[in-house]
């Protein structure tokens, strides 16, 4: 599967997005990494570009209420709604319904082990190869719709 990782906003800290695209590439998944300080426009035009499946945020700065949302709109204006958002980094438990709400189906907070994030993969991947039902949130915490 074809994944952009991006660092939205002005947060400069990107060791653990770095780690976690080396993990997914590690994998078996083609990883393109945007690099820090990316606007919600250039990253929704380089998973565009890309043509990629799933697109990984990673945020610490506290603007994820704003970001994410605005990230996941421009993907559904743009018709890539299909496209599989996960988000990583520091986000509050209060915030996650609305992240997930945006569109956004999975959360992984500090201290998620990357086969965790493999394991989401695989799993979205294989219920959009089939066709499954993805409106429901799993038992395993990931949102499916």
């Amino acid at each position: 599967m074809k994944i952009v990782m991006a660092k939205p906003g002005l947060d400069g800290h990107d060791r653990g997005a770095k780690v976690i695209a080396r993990s997914l590439r590690d994998g078996g998944h083609e990883v393109v990494y945007t690099g820090l300080r990316r606007t919600p426009e250039e990253i929704s035009r380089i998973v565009m570009d890309e043509d990629a499946k799933a697109l990984g945020l990673s945020t610490l700065s506290g603007a994820h209420d704003v970001l994410v949302p605005r990230i996941c709109e421009l993907l559904r204006e743009t018709g890539m709604g299909h496209v599989m958002v996960f988000l990583g980094g520091i986000i509050p438990e209060r915030d996650h319904e609305s992240m997930l709400s945006n569109g956004v189906r999975a959360i992984f907070g500090p201290g998620s082990r990357t086969d965790e994030i493999l394991l989401f993969l695989d799993e979205a991947s294989s219920r959009v190869d089939s066709g499954a039902p993805i409106g429901v949130v799993g038992e395993d915490g990931w949102h499916w719709n």
